[in-house]
């Protein structure tokens, strides 16, 4: 279910401009908030004079109201409907020191009225609060018209996309992480750092495999966790021909994966899989990660930890399901084609009518047909397409990412697995850059467009260095 976001609201006044510009223009983001189902902490009429902020006092109640709501607010929108006080405005974000994301909407003049009595100014207004925020060290961000009302099209679309932004950075802000046994020796490509991450304020919690296998061994096939996750598992996807031995194992997994997450207050998983789970437990854990990555708690396979990070971007921007790919195949000679695939752990939301549980080919010829049962088979669907991948380098001690936006075409495929083909514009320059620059394999993907909101939340507010391919 879509969060309901609530954004801390500054009205800007500029005393020898129209006041009633600002009592009216109150009115006008309070309306335009609420019909986009986003709650408005604001201050009111009674408070400072129209509901404004103009005085260092004015500046202080706005800072008390927004910090007695901390909790509950994702973001600040500063409305100017005449010219604003700038050094009021941002004296209040200072002391409120919520630390937020700031959006800044700027109402347009109409050129019927310019008479003293009804110009507003808001279209220099606008430049001045930039100044001062810049002076103060506040990152902000810009609607897409310097001037926009609030009750237009062009705001709505705007509001979306910042609503995103919030989203996106509150959710990776003091995000903990479930690590899940360890890193395979033959993919160094998803080594990371966890201090850069801890320095973010992402914090990692691993669990050893034995742990995981020693609990699964302690677990009944009568305890109620397994049975109401094999219900669930049956429930999620057509199981074929897999044996109930192997269910019954992909239920005793995925209950000990949600009773720890549970325990230990995680959000999202990264785990082993290749090849500890086949050759010890006997299944692949596809089909449980899968079942975490639709109901919007991504799971990446191979100890990714970034990749995680990059799907829960994804998850946040969009509310949609996330999923984890490889840039696998060349498609034919099309140079802005290419297959993306996994064997696959891909949730349900990506594939077209038809996809069933299956064995996994590729690690079956190693550890045998019987020990890879628990994948999900099929084509992914046609659709939009983003996709983000962020990783730790450790050389220049940042976390860095970069985001882009295609398509998932109908293009016709002959595999197995999870896989689809995807186009991209200049996808050989994306290519090279992720070459040149040295980024995994894996990234992850979405059904949306919010290559946007992930960009800015990532560059702006969490100080992470990213690229954005167009």
């Amino acid at each position: 279910m879509p969060k309901q976001m609530t954004l801390g609201v500054l009205v800007g006044n500029r005393g020898f401009f129209p006041s009633h510009l600002a009592t009216s223009g109150r009115l006008e983001i309070v309306a335009a908030l609420e019909a986009a189902g986003i709650k408005p902490i604001v201050l009111t009429p009674d408070v400072t004079a129209h509901g404004a902020v103009e005085t260092y006092e004015d500046a202080k109640k706005c800072a008390a109201l927004f910090k007695a709501h901390a909790a509950e607010i994702d973001g600040l929108v500063i409305t100017l409907p005449n010219f604003g006080e700038e050094r009021g405005l941002a004296d209040a974000i200072r002391l409120a020191d919520l630390r937020v994301p700031v959006l800044i909407q700027a109402t347009p003049d109409a050129p019927a009225k310019m008479s003293i009595a009804f110009r507003r100014d808001s279209f220099c207004g606008k430049m001045s609060i930039c100044n001062n925020l810049k002076q103060y060290g506040i990152p902000y961000s810009l609607t897409t018209l310097h001037t926009e009302a609030p009750d237009s099209e062009e705001f709505k679309k705007d509001l979306a996309w910042f609503t995103a932004v919030c989203r996106t950075v509150r959710g990776l802000k003091n995000v903990r992480f479930g690590a899940i046994g360890a890193r395979p020796t033959a993919f160094n490509t998803v080594r990371y750092s966890e201090k850069l991450l801890e320095r973010s304020g992402i914090t990692v919690e691993t669990l050893d495999l034995s742990e995981v296998m020693g609990r699964i061994g302690r677990m009944t096939d009568s305890d109620d966790a397994a049975q109401a996750k094999l219900a669930a598992i049956k429930k999620y996807i057509p199981v074929g021909t897999t044996p109930e031995a192997a269910l019954m194992k992909m239920a005793k997994l995925g209950a000990v994966i949600d009773h720890w997450m549970k325990a230990s207050e995680l959000t999202v998983s990264a785990v082993q899989c290749w090849t500890s789970i086949e050759e010890f437990l006997g299944i692949v854990p596809c089909t449980v990660m899968s079942m975490m990555s639709e109901n919007l708690i991504p799971s990446a396979c191979e100890v990714d930890v970034l990749g995680t990070l990059s799907m829960y971007a994804l998850t946040l921007a969009s509310e949609t399901p996330s999923a984890l790919l490889d840039w696998n195949n060349n498609y034919g000679e099309d140079p802005n084609k290419a297959v993306c695939f996994h064997c696959s752990n891909l949730p349900k939301h990506f594939f077209n009518e038809g996809v069933k549980m299956d064995y996994q080919l590729i690690i079956a010829g190693t550890v045998g047909k019987e020990n890879t049962h628990g994948t999900l088979d099929g084509t992914v669907k046609a659709g939009p397409m983003s996709f983000a991948r962020f990783s730790t380098d450790d050389f220049s001690g940042q976390i860095k990412g970069y985001v882009g936006e295609g398509a998932f075409t109908n293009d016709p495929l002959n595999t197995f697995g999870g896989a689809g083909v995807v186009e991209i514009p200049n996808m050989q320059q994306l290519l090279r850059y992720i070459c040149e620059h040295g980024f995994e394999h894996h990234v992850a993907a979405s059904f949306s467009t919010t290559a946007a909101p992930i960009h800015e939340a990532a560059s702006k507010y969490l100080d992470w260095p990213m690229h954005w391919h167009k």
